[in-house]
C-alpha cells in the first residue's frame, strides 16, 4: 500500500504498488545491499591491513593513535 499527498487537494491517496512500482523498489533494494557489501568489505579489508602493520611495527592501536594523533 501506498500513500500520494495531493497538495493541491489536501487528499491523501491510497492505492497499491503497481508491478513496474514493485519491480523498480526491489532492484534499488538489491542495489543498496550490493554497495553496502561493498563498502563493508572495504572497511574489513582496510582495517585488517591497518592491523597487520600495526603487528609488524609492534605497535597496539593505543600507541599508534598517540603517535598519528
Amino acid at each position: 500500500m501506498i500513500h500520494e499527498n495531493d497538495a493541491a487537494s489536501g487528499k491523501v491517496i491510497e492505492r497499491e504498488l503497481t508491478h513496474e512500482e514493485i519491480a523498480k523498489r526491489e532492484a534499488e533494494i538489491e542495489a543498496f545491499e550490493e554497495r553496502k557489501a561493498l563498502r563493508d568489505a572495504a572497511i574489513a579489508e582496510r582495517l585488517a591491513r591497518r592491523a597487520e602493520i600495526l603487528e609488524r611495527l609492534g605497535l597496539t592501536e593505543d600507541e599508534a593513535k598517540l603517535i598519528l594523533g
